[in-house]
């Protein structure tokens, strides 16, 4: 074998280990996800923040523009066919754990364009400042009032939607925001109109316990793993990293905020399937002075799932996707359990086969499979 070949082969082995990740074998299209993997991973090194965002141009089929609403930039697309009722609005929030991501990224503008399109929606989709130069509450706050805009009857009447057929809906973070702002939204006497429906797509929903089984069996899987998890986590809040640290060593909750563990108690709130002889072992306790520091983290602002019992009781109608491959997923789980325990009705659609990122990756068959099924609940239910 020459230079150049043993060159070449050790190139490729290189690459090869780069790129390649074992997955489970009901995962679709394992090669394209190893491949879109090592893209993200790409530029996580590189630091390049941008990713692939696209200007707000109108097609054939859907007018879009770029606004803002309470000094918060956002997207608005309207469909261009007429329509003589008022139209369903859908209020967006994208994902990227507090820290990265925009409303302009192509695969959002493309299922903005699709949902306004196929549901005959005003969809509108919003930023919000991003960590680690903003932290919490900046971007729970930024979306409140972003919605609370859309919100006003002289906004609906301008874009011609119906103020009793309004939704909200994101991923990840996004569905985080999404479920914090959803409950907010019933103790704000400001606000007259609600919404109808909340669409949670793999929402974190707390950073309490990040040692639930579906962290420890899905820690190191594609696009999502726990390290890059509790970063997300600690940088929402700080960018301190002794935080992180106390949460990787599951001593960030000081013992005078015990009781906060019974809404997070997976041993309880998971269906029996998913605990898989998991053993739940009682939490750690650590000191005070975090929590003093950055009381964000206990924040049911924060984190949704803190949310007492009559806060969950007047939810609207719900959709929860999650994902068996996800970290995340018993976060989502929980929250449809004690949902459902409260008498809030709630359509979850767990996808076997089904990943962090699943929803988002437009070029993965299963992406369109998810977001077909997403646009059939909300044409059946908003």
């Amino acid at each position: 074998m020459g230079r150049k070949s043993l060159y070449l082969l050790i190139v490729g082995i290189l690459i090869a280990y780069y790129i390649y990740t074992p997955l489970p074998d009901n995962v679709e299209e394992p090669w394209r996800m190893m491949w879109i993997n090592a893209h993200l991973k790409t530029i996580q090194n590189l630091v390049v923040g941008s990713f692939d965002e696209v200007p707000p141009t109108s097609d054939e089929n859907v007018t879009v523009t770029e606004t803002k609403f309470n000094n918060i930039l956002v997207r608005v697309y309207v469909p261009k066919r007429k329509s003589e009722a008022l139209r369903r609005g859908l209020f967006y929030i994208h994902g990227g754990g507090w820290c990265v991501g925009s409303a302009a990224l192509s695969g959002y503008d493309l299922l903005s364009r699709w949902t306004a399109d196929r549901l005959d929606a005003v969809v509108v989709s919003t930023n919000y400042r991003l960590a680690p130069k903003y932290h919490f509450p900046i971007q729970f706050e930024d979306v409140y009032n972003a919605l609370r805009w859309f919100l006003r009857k002289k906004v609906l009447a301008k874009y011609g939607v119906n103020p009793e057929r309004i939704g909200i809906s994101g991923d990840s973070a996004g569905g985080n925001l999404a479920a914090a702002v959803t409950q907010q939204l019933l103790d704000d006497p400001d606000v007259k109109i609600k919404l109808k429906i909340q669409s949670l797509i793999y929402p974190a929903l707390q950073p309490l316990d990040v040692d639930l089984p579906s962290y420890q069996e899905n820690s190191n899987f594609l696009f999502l793993s726990k390290s890059l998890m509790v970063r997300f986590w600690s940088e929402y809040f700080t960018t301190d990293r002794s935080l992180e640290k106390a949460m990787l060593s599951r001593q960030h909750v000081p013992v005078e905020s015990s009781h906060l563990f019974k809404f997070v108690n997976w041993s309880s709130l998971l269906p029996e399937r998913f605990i898989k002889g998991h053993v739940y072992n009682n939490p750690n306790y650590g000191s005070s002075e975090l929590a003093k520091k950055y009381p964000g983290f206990l924040d049911v602002r924060a984190a949704p799932l803190l949310a007492d019992d009559n806060k969950l009781r007047g939810l609207p109608l719900t959709y929860v996707i999650t994902c068996q491959y996800d970290l995340l997923r018993d976060d989502g789980l929980m929250y449809v359990t004690r949902l459902r325990n409260t008498g809030v009705q709630v359509t979850h659609n767990h996808v076997e086969d089904g990943f962090h990122g699943a929803f988002s990756f437009l070029g993965l068959k299963i992406s369109h499979r998810l977001i077909n099924q997403y646009i059939e609940w909300l044409k059946e239910n908003l």
